[in-house]
Order: structure tokens, then sequence, then C-alpha cells
């Protein structure tokens, strides 16, 4: 096993305190595999995370959660063998019998010659500074004033808001450390918070109910309990008075915050996992054109503070800015060292997922984007998962607002929008500049030409 090597050199404050019990953990567990059982490598990752979730319903505190977990998971390889075990007890004892457990698999497995450690050269030498650690860990009283006076501001909304799904205030922040027997060694950390809240009006024995979040690295940067109360509220109003249509064929604005479902079905069929095993309906289709020429997407792994942002993934491969989609083309998969293997391929460094996907977006704003759609649907709401990777087509429930000469007409409820995924792709008109920044996924909402509305 060579010297493991830590690439941060120095980290923030708290992080240090977290992870110097983690390397204990970590060398230990790596000289146990290497020097009592043999291995012929392997990889280990530990961590450690705390949150607290508090929650209040119609003025009282329902919930007060606080969490503390951890975790090892080790990957051991004897040859083209492959076991691996993880546990939550990090004692010497725990560590010991989770070696045990993942080399008592590992020679139960077939060989397999596409397993193993990513390649040494594509692990990260560098460890740049993301930003991503704003512990904030409120006391309960903090937490609870927040969530009361967002869920009385989306209450006082209007006469029509009968109850409350509640309000949530939740901070979360971890530390881990992936490292392997080349040497790799590195320290991940990062910090999420959150306010939401969610609402019932009522029309009549016909109820509607939405919801608005908040989420952010840092607390300070979190939208105000007001304006997530006033969010919520007004949304949860605007659904009532929904209608059916008819069936018909028309152009679909997908919201900002719902667009983002389109992006992560395309991530899901330039997967390794779906192209080795050819049930993906864009296998082969590297290179070629799947969008309009205006459409680009691309990986952006090193913003700070940013949602998805990583310097490495959980092999240690490097992340690095890269086009997925370049001027409509499909530029690259999403591959990890397995699935690279199997494919005859370079991993993309993307075990464990992708890191920060961001579409270019155009000049209009949402308004703009329904004067261009004129007559269609606006899409708020997806409800279901009716998607077959294998050819792309396309289903789901929904629930949303028509659209007439680009004005909000009524809402809509209880159809379904369908078509094609590489249809709808090639179908789309704009992307907006009304940013969701709340997730791994930054897009605006997003014009589609046509689609099958499915309704009375």
């Amino acid at each position: 096993m060579s010297t493991l090597k830590k690439l941060q050199t120095t980290l923030p404050e708290g992080v240090k305190e977290i992870s110097i019990p983690l390397q204990q953990v970590v060398e230990q567990t790596l000289d146990d595999a290497v020097n009592r059982c043999g291995v012929s490598s392997a990889d280990v990752d530990v961590s450690l995370s705390q949150g607290s979730s508090l929650t209040v319903r119609l003025g009282e505190i329902e919930t007060i959660e606080h969490n503390r977990d951890k975790s090892l998971s080790l990957t051991v390889y004897f040859g083209e063998k492959t076991g691996s075990a993880s546990t939550s007890d990090m004692s010497a004892e725990g560590i010991r019998n989770t070696v045990d457990a993942a080399c008592s698999i590992a020679k139960l497995t077939a060989e397999d010659d596409c397993g193993g450690l990513a390649d040494a050269d594509r692990m990260a030498t560098e460890i740049p500074d993301l930003d991503l650690w704003y512990p904030w860990n409120p006391d309960a009283d903090t937490a609870r004033d927040l969530a009361l006076e967002c869920e009385e501001i989306a209450r006082q909304s209007g006469d029509a808001i009968s109850n409350s799904e509640g309000a949530t205030v939740s901070s979360h922040e971890g530390v881990g450390i992936y490292a392997n027997t080349y040497g790799f060694n590195g320290t991940r950390y990062g910090s999420r918070h959150s306010l939401s809240c969610s609402v019932i009006a009522s029309d009549g024995d016909v109820m509607e109910r939405d919801y608005w979040y908040s989420v952010a690295r840092d607390s300070t940067e979190l939208q105000t309990a007001e304006e997530v109360g006033r969010i919520a509220g007004q949304r949860t109003l605007d659904r009532l008075g929904s209608r059916k249509i008819s069936t018909c064929q028309v152009p679909v604005i997908y919201e900002a915050q719902v667009a983002s479902s389109l992006l992560s079905h395309l991530i899901s069929a330039i997967k390794g996992g779906a192209l080795y095993r050819k049930s993906s309906f864009l296998l082969d289709h590297k290179g070629k054109k799947i969008f309009p020429e205006f459409v680009n997407i691309s990986e952006q792994p090193h913003i700070p503070k940013g949602l998805g942002s990583a310097a490495f993934d959980s092999e240690g491969v490097a992340t690095r800015q890269r086009p997925i989609i370049k001027d409509g083309v499909l530029m690259d998969y999403v591959l990890s060292s397995y699935s690279a293997r199997k494919l005859g391929l370079e991993t993309t460094g993307n075990a464990g997922g992708v890191h920060n996907l961001i579409i270019e977006h155009g000049d209009s704003d949402l308004p703009a984007l329904m004067k261009k759609m004129g007559t269609g649907l606006l899409v708020t709401e997806l409800i279901g998962f009716g998607i077959n990777n294998i050819t792309g087509d396309y289903s789901r429930g929904a629930a949303g607002f028509w659209v007439e000469n680009g004005e909000i007409q009524y809402p809509v409820s209880a159809i379904t929008v369908a078509g094609n995924l590489l249809d709808m792709f090639q179908s789309f008109v704009e992307v907006g500049n009304d940013l969701d920044k709340r997730g791994n996924t930054v897009t605006g909402s997003i014009l589609v030409e046509q689609m099958t509305i499915a309704g009375e």
C-alpha cells in the first residue's frame, strides 16, 4: 500500500476536528485489509454527519428531530474478485469485522475484469476551495420562530387558506474521507440548510395545496421566512378554480422547478449503466445532434457554494468542467470507472452522479416565454413517473395553468403530458432566465414546441 497522501493542507474551522478521528479509521481499515487479509487493492469511505429539523403546523411545534450518522464503507479486491461491506461501528472490532465481511464476500464472487479501483492517473491531485462549509445548527427557539413566521405569513395570504401541512427549518452538515490503496486520501465536507412551507386552500368541497422552499449552503442566503411563506400561500391560492381541459396538442412550458426533471431524464439516458446494458434511447448517440443548436448543457463541479460542487467523485477521480451538450450535440456520456471499462471508454469522473448540471439560458423571463408560446400549457407540478428509458416514451400526470395570448387564464389539473423524450429534446424552443438554483441542476423554465395533453 502506498503512503497515504492527504490532499488538503488546510481545512475550515470545525472540519479538522471532525476529520482527525475519521482519518484514523481510514488508515486502520486499509492497513487491516492489506496487511492482515492480503487484498490486492481496496478503498474505504468514512463519514460523519449531523443535522436537525423542526416542523410547526397550525402554529404549534409538531416535530423536532436531531440526527447524527456515521458510516464506514469498504470495498476490497483480490485480483478481479470484489467484495463490499459497511458498518456504523467504527471501533477496532467493528473495523475488523467489516474487513472480514468484505473479504469473505470477495472470495465467493465471480471474477470481473471491469472491476477495481479507478485508474491511478485519474486521481485528484488538487483540491480547490469550493466554499461549502457553513454550519448553522439553529437552536430550537430560533428554528421555531422562523417556521412559525413562515407558516403564519402563508396562512394569512387569503381567506381561502384553510389548513396547513406545516413549515420546516432544517440544518445539516457532514464530513467524509475517501481513501484507497493507491495512496489517494481526500476529505470532503459541506453544509446544507432549508426552509419550506406547504398550505392548503379550499373552495367549497375542493381543496388545493402548493408549497415553496429555499435551500442554501449558507443559512444567510436562504430566502426569508416572509418570502417563503408569501410565495407558498400565493401559489396555493392560484390553484383554486382548477379545471380540466380537452385532449389537445399544444406548446408546453415547464416551470423552472419542474424543468430540471427533463435534464435528469437526459442524464439517466447517458449514464454508463444504461448504455452498457443497452437500455437507453440515446444508445450510440454520442456525437449526434439531439437538441436544437442553441442548447448547451455543461457539468460545472467547482462552483463556489454550489449544491452539487465536488473536487472528486466517489472513486477519487478529479472532477472537471466539461460540455455534455454543445450546440445541440451530445459530446460525452456520464461514466464511472466500471461502466467506462464495460464500454471500452474512460471514466468521466461521475461515480456517484453529476456535479452541477447547468443549461445555458436565453434572455426571456417566464412572462416573456408565455408571450412567445401564445396559447398552451404552463406545467408547475408533475405527478408519477411514466418514463420508458429504452424507448424514450414519456407520460406524466401534471397540473398547471392554461395560457392564451400569453396570459394565464385558469389553473388546470387531472391532466397528462405525453410525448417522446428525444422528440421533446429536439423541440426545445427556449430556456428562460428564471433560474432555479435550489439543487444539483440549474435551469430556467423550458418552452417545448408541442406535446400531447390528455384531458377530458
